[in-house]
C-alpha cells in the first residue's frame, strides 16, 4: 500500500489552525505512516503552532485585502502571485493525494492550484456565513464539511456534507470533571460561576464591561473566572480577588467548562462548537470587527433556535445587567437554553470530516 500524503492549509487565527491540526491528528491515527505537510501564511500564528503540534509547515508571502487603502494593498496582486506560484512549486515537489483547506488566505492559493492540477480538495467551512476565500474554492471543491444547515446558497448542493467543527476530545464528557474543576480553580462550590471568554487576545469592549459588572456579580453571590486576553492582562489582573480570578490564557479548557454555569462568549465558529457541546447556558456577545460579520451570524444560527442568548456590543450598557439577572433567576430558562444549545452539538465531526477524505482516497 502506497503512503498516503496530505497537504493541510489553514491559518491566521486559532480559528482555523485548531481545526486543521484536529483533521491531521485524525488522518494520522488512521494512516501511521501518512507524510503531511500544512502549509500557512509566513508571518501568522500558524508558523508557531502547527511545528508545536509535530508538523512539518512552509509559509507563503500572503495576505488579505485591508478594508482602507494601505500600501499593504499595493503589494498584493504580488503577494498573489507568489502564492500561487509557490503553491504550485510546493504541491508538484510533494504530490498530495488530498488537499485540505481550513480557511485563511493561505488555503485559498494552496488549493485553488490544487483544484487546476486535478487534486482531489476538501474545504472545511467553520462559520454560518462563508468567507469570500471559500466562496470561490467551492466550485471546484471535491467535498465541502460544514458546521450549520443551509449553506446551499453559497455552495453547491451535492458536495456539502455536514460535519460540524473539530472540537477537542477533551470536552466531550466534562460534566464527570465538575468536582476536579472546582478544586482546579479553588471555587465556592456553594456559589454560581460565570466564565467569561474573549478569546486568545483578549475582546475590549467585554473587558470594559467586565470590569464595570464585577460588582454586580458578587452582589448576586457569583464568582468570575474572566479570560481577558494576553493583550490586556497587565491593565485587568489587578481586579482578582477571592471570588474573581482574571488570567490571560486558560489551558484546561475541559476543567474550566466543568466548573462554569453560566458562559459569556464571543462567537467565533470554533467557540461556538464547543459551547454546543458543553451545553452550559451561554450569553454570546459576537465581535463586530470580523470580516463578513460571521460572529453575529453564528450566535443568531443559535439564537434562532433558543440556543443562546445574542447581545450586540452596542446594546451592553443599557441591557447586560436585565438580561444577566433574568437568566440567573430563572431555573426553567437556564435548562431551556442548555437543552437546545446540546441538540445543535456534533461531537464527531473530526471523525466525519476524515471519513469524506477517505472516500476521496477511495475514488
Amino acid at each position: 500500500m502506497t503512503t498516503k500524503k496530505f497537504i493541510i492549509s489553514g491559518g491566521g487565527t486559532g480559528g482555523h489552525i485548531y481545526p486543521a491540526i484536529a483533521i491531521a491528528n485524525e488522518l494520522k491515527n488512521k494512516f501511521p505512516d501518512a507524510e503531511f505537510l500544512f502549509v500557512g501564511a509566513k508571518d501568522k500564528m500558524e508558523m508557531q503552532k502547527v511545528p508545536q503540534a509535530g508538523y512539518k509547515i512552509k509559509g507563503l508571502w500572503i495576505a488579505g485585502l485591508q478594508r482602507k487603502l494601505t500600501l499593504k494593498n499595493a503589494l498584493f496582486p504580488f503577494k498573489l502571485l507568489s502564492s500561487l506560484w509557490n503553491s504550485w512549486m510546493i504541491l508538484r515537489k510533494f504530490k498530495p493525494d488530498v488537499v485540505i483547506g481550513t480557511g485563511g488566505f493561505a488555503s485559498g492559493a494552496v488549493l485553488k492550484v490544487a483544484n487546476f492540477l486535478k487534486i482531489p480538495t476538501v474545504v472545511q467551512e467553520q462559520n454560518s456565513y462563508p468567507g469570500i476565500t471559500n466562496k470561490l474554492l467551492a466550485k471546484k471543491a471535491s467535498s465541502i464539511c460544514v458546521a450549520y444547515e443551509n449553506l446551499e446558497r453559497f455552495f453547491p448542493k451535492d458536495k456539502i456534507k455536514l460535519t460540524g467543527n473539530p472540537v477537542r476530545q477533551d470536552l466531550i464528557g466534562v460534566e464527570t470533571k465538575r468536582e476536579e474543576a472546582i478544586a482546579h480553580y479553588n471555587l465556592d462550590e456553594s456559589k454560581k460561576t460565570v466564565l467569561i471568554l474573549g478569546g486568545s487576545l483578549g475582546a475590549r469592549r467585554i473587558n470594559q464591561l467586565i470590569s464595570k459588572e464585577l460588582d454586580f456579580f458578587l452582589e448576586n453571590n457569583i464568582q468570575v473566572i474572566w479570560q481577558c486576553g494576553k493583550l490586556y492582562h497587565e491593565q485587568y489582573q489587578s481586579q482578582s480577588s477571592a471570588n474573581v480570578q482574571v488570567v490571560s490564557f486558560i489551558d484546561r479548557m475541559d476543567l474550566v467548562y466543568a466548573a462554569a454555569d453560566f458562559v459569556i462568549s464571543r462567537s467565533g465558529a470554533s467557540s461556538v462548537s464547543e459551547l454546543c457541546i458543553i451545553g452550559k447556558p451561554t450569553i454570546f456577545i459576537p465581535s463586530p470587527n470580523v470580516a463578513e460579520d460571521h460572529q453575529t451570524k453564528n450566535a443568531k444560527a443559535i439564537c434562532d433556535k433558543n440556543g443562546a442568548i445574542l447581545i450586540r456590543e452596542s446594546e451592553l450598557d443599557n441591557e447586560f445587567e436585565t438580561i444577566f439577572k433574568d437568566l440567573i433567576s430563572n431555573e426553567e430558562k437556564q435548562k431551556e437554553l442548555s437543552q437546545n444549545i446540546k441538540k445543535l452539538a456534533l461531537p464527531n465531526a473530526t471523525k466525519d470530516i476524515v471519513d469524506e477524505i477517505v472516500k476521496l482516497l477511495n475514488r
